[in-house]
């Protein structure tokens, strides 16, 4: 009896610390969506707009590498597909809102992600990452030959339009608020997804995918439907982008681009929430101060050495340190 009693007493304080550490996290981002919405009168907007679409793909990237294990080296293939749909068919038909713009770029990067996933899913490890690698460089080519596209010129002039047919996203704190409320979206997505029982498979993946099998999960199933979701979410990123800067280019497709998220990732920390963001927002404010800076042309071997400390001193990214010292002195 008294054993009983001990167990449910545990049980009760367990209940009791996740509902409180459940607050904080609540008020914490309520917090960050206070400031971010107060941000545009402080910095410029256009940057901004900048972090938040690469916050966005990189929280997509995370997604599959920092909560199912698979790290893909091809989702620059998603980004710039969201990017080149949307641009080609805003600046093609003038009639079209960027609503629909956006949705349709996001769809065909969810195909591709399907098709993608398809291919790559029953592979693991290295053979996965090569694979997806592959098939990015396979897209990067098409789009370089393709005439939609113009090539190295790129799409230029894509007109940002008004959001369904009134808002007029020409100024650029609408489009910045427009820009925020579709970050916020996708990160409530993907908070859900990894806080939901799907999301709790996905974890079992990670840790040890021939137990989950033995479980009775079809593993294959659950990491393609996560696959798709983050390519989903990477061409929304791709989309938006576009839109902000009027432009879609082949920078977006290049190898260079999966590599860049895969380093905000780890600089943030793997499989956090918040890290992505972090991440993103630390190499794209470097890499603004550097370009006007004599230091212009060693962005990559800067963010490079600063990859290489990351993986040696703090593998936990920036919040996962965190993390782990607010655990350590305050727990």
């Amino acid at each position: 009896m008294s054993q009983s009693l001990s167990s449910v007493a545990v049980h009760n304080v367990g209940l009791e610390q996740q509902r409180r550490s459940d607050r904080r996290r609540l008020i914490f981002q309520l917090v960050l969506l206070a400031l971010a919405l107060a941000a545009p009168f402080v910095i410029y907007p256009v940057f901004l707009m900048k972090v938040l679409c690469f916050a966005l793909f990189a929280v997509a990237f995370n997604l599959l590498l920092g909560y199912v294990g698979l790290l893909s080296f091809g989702h620059a293939a998603f980004l710039s597909t969201g990017g080149y749909t949307t641009g080609y068919l805003l600046t093609t038909y003038s009639g079209l809102t960027p609503e629909l713009g956006i949705l349709a770029g996001t769809a065909t990067a969810t195909m591709l992600g399907l098709v993608f996933g398809l291919i790559a899913i029953r592979r693991q490890g290295i053979y996965f990452a090569m694979i997806t690698l592959a098939l990015a460089q396979l897209v990067f080519f098409f789009y370089v030959q393709s005439d939609f596209t113009r090539g190295e010129d790129g799409l230029h002039g894509i007109p940002r339009g008004n959001l369904f047919g009134v808002i007029s996203l020409q100024d650029n704190l609408s489009m910045y608020y427009f820009v925020l409320a579709i970050f916020v979206l996708g990160f409530a997505l993907v908070q859900r997804t990894i806080n939901s029982p799907f999301g709790y498979v996905l974890k079992a993946i990670k840790e040890n995918e021939a137990r989950t099998t033995s479980l009775g999960y079809n593993t294959d199933h659950y990491k393609l439907v996560a696959f798709v979701i983050s390519a989903a979410l990477a061409g929304l990123a791709g989309s938006v982008k576009t839109i902000v800067f009027q432009l879609a280019s082949l920078t977006d497709a290049h190898w260079h681009m999966s590599g860049e998220v895969v380093l905000m990732t780890l600089l943030g920390g793997v499989g956090t929430l918040l890290g992505p963001v972090i991440g993103a927002a630390f190499v794209v404010s470097l890499e603004h101060q550097l370009a006007q800076g004599p230091l212009g042309d060693w962005v990559n071997v800067i963010l490079g050495g600063i990859f290489v400390i990351c993986v040696l001193a703090f593998r936990a990214g920036i919040v996962g340190e965190v993390q782990k010292f607010m655990k350590k002195n305050f727990n």
